[in-house]
């Protein structure tokens, strides 16, 4: 899993580097935004397709660039975050859980915008989508174009990818 070399000599980076921009601005909102303290592990081990009792937040990027940001966790975790975001205890996967890993997702999405592209104004993000569920699999994780980093808290791991390609 490598950042695509057209993207690569498009915005001058190398995969580091916007792995380093991503795991920046995921620390930032789960320090600010959820109150948690992470761990990066960057980079990813062994590749990852499918998800087993988990919740997955996405946002479309268009324009200059295309692609995917997602996070993808364990239900548990996700329903510690939405927890920790309402500051109450929340039990079940629900709108309120899509809510939270939405506006993660969508939070995270406006950060790789505006690294992207001069002041965000040539890439479009869409409405985050959220799915969940027993077993599932995220296709666009599993090709040469998307920068997986992992994520640890309190010994649970969850997910942050990066698939993007430059148009023309």
């Amino acid at each position: 899993m490598t950042l695509n070399n057209a993207v690569s000599k498009a915005v001058n980076m190398q995969e580091e580097d916007l792995a380093g921009y991503v795991i920046h601005a995921t620390k930032e909102v789960f320090n600010t935004m959820v109150m948690l303290d992470l761990e990066d592990s960057y980079p990813l081990r062994e590749p990852v397709t499918t998800f087993h009792c988990s919740v997955t937040g996405m946002v479309g990027l268009a324009g200059t660039y295309t692609g995917i940001l997602s996070i993808h966790c364990p239900r548990t975790f996700a329903l510690r975050i939405t927890s920790n975001m309402l500051g109450m205890d929340i039990s079940e996967v629900g709108a309120d859980v899509n809510d939270a890993l939405g506006e993660i997702a969508n939070m995270l999405g406006g950060y790789v915008k505006q690294i992207l592209s001069k002041g965000g104004l040539d890439i479009n993000l869409s409405i985050p989508t959220v799915i969940s569920g027993e077993e599932y699999t995220v296709n666009s994780m599993s090709d040469d174009n998307c920068v997986i980093i992992p994520f640890t808290n309190e010994g649970e791991r969850f997910l942050v990818a990066l698939k993007l390609r430059k148009e023309g």
